[in-house]
């Protein structure tokens, strides 16, 4: 079985994630939970709070009770996993933590959110220290925020809340949109190679800050060629493709092919076309058919930064 650790994380604050809230953030604040990459520490560097932690700390407690810290996803999905990662703090981590998620329509505020109908997603656990703690999750609900509480406090570096894009695309009738878009709800189901960097970010929101942020694959040496496949939003005519190898300057591939997958049909969308190295392509589609997957070749390998189709729901 796929690791739930190859699907977009969710609560990504590059992908529009947040930590709305959290019960208490005395010596490290609560954003670093989403932030990407992994944690950094230098020794014996202090603040007027003691040591530097890159990740989120809490006082020592007390009184009775648990801390907690609120996240807002960026992208709404059904979650398939969670990775709780502890790197770092070995003397002042948290024994045991537990996730809850919810689901809430708006814009709801922090105090909103703690009234909200919370859904246990990972029971109470033991945690170690300096170490990440990997828990699948059983659950085909969509969900738009989850809840990490530790029990009773301490710190924890990063949240990792994989999973399948599932938004709202209400919001979009009568409107077109980009059907690839992660944020929209779509995923890479498959994919060649992922030596340097991972497929998903292709269709990541915003644009890519350095060539890491795309999908780039290893140097083939078999004749063959790479390739991805994208599930779109919802079944839909694509207008408007852009292919961006913006920061691939000496890998980019040379070409690039456009097919369109619905059941056993492919649909022949851009035919082999030239690429230039760190350049946002536009290419308009003539085709009528809707479709519901895109396979994208790169010829023969290389990296792209992200792949926008765009089009109407079918």
């Amino acid at each position: 079985m796929t690791p739930f650790t190859t699907l977009p994380d969710l609560a990504l604050r590059t992908f529009g994630g947040a930590v709305v809230a959290a019960s208490d953030e005395s010596f490290a604040e609560k954003e670093s939970l989403i932030r990407p990459g992994r944690p950094g520490f230098r020794p014996e560097t202090f603040s007027g709070k003691g040591q530097v932690y890159d990740g989120w700390e809490t006082r020592r407690r007390r009184e009775p009770g648990h801390d907690w810290a609120l996240v807002r996803l960026g992208v709404p999905g059904a979650i398939r996993g969670v990775v709780v990662d502890t790197a770092w703090f070995k003397g002042n981590y948290p024994p045991h933590a537990s996730l809850d998620a919810a689901a809430v329509e708006g814009h709801p505020s922090p105090d909103e959110l703690l009234e909200a109908a919370w859904t246990p997603i990972v029971p109470l656990s033991e945690l170690k220290g300096d170490a990440e703690r990997l828990f699948e999750v059983a659950d085909e609900r969509p969900y738009t925020h989850v809840r990490l509480n530790i029990h009773p406090d301490g710190g924890v570096a990063r949240l990792r809340v994989h999973g399948e894009p599932r938004p709202d695309l209400s919001i979009h009738d009568g409107l077109g949109l980009d059907l690839a878009a992660l944020a929209n709800g779509g995923l890479v189901t498959a994919c060649s190679d992922a030596f340097y960097s991972a497929p998903h970010n292709v269709i990541a929101p915003g644009l890519a800050r350095h060539q890491a942020e795309g999908w780039e694959t290893a140097r083939r040496r078999d004749g063959g060629n790479d390739w991805l496949v994208i599930r779109l939003a919802g079944r839909g005519i694509i207008r408007l493709a852009e292919i961006d190898t913006t920061n691939l300057l000496f890998n980019a591939p040379g070409a690039v092919t456009l097919t369109g997958l619905d059941g056993e049909r492919e649909v022949p969308l851009l035919p082999r076309t030239r690429l230039q190295p760190d350049t946002p392509h536009r290419f308009r589609l003539g085709h009528t058919d809707p479709v519901t997957h895109v396979r994208v070749d790169i010829h023969p390998d290389g990296g792209l930064a992200r792949v926008r189709l765009h089009g109407h729901l079918a």
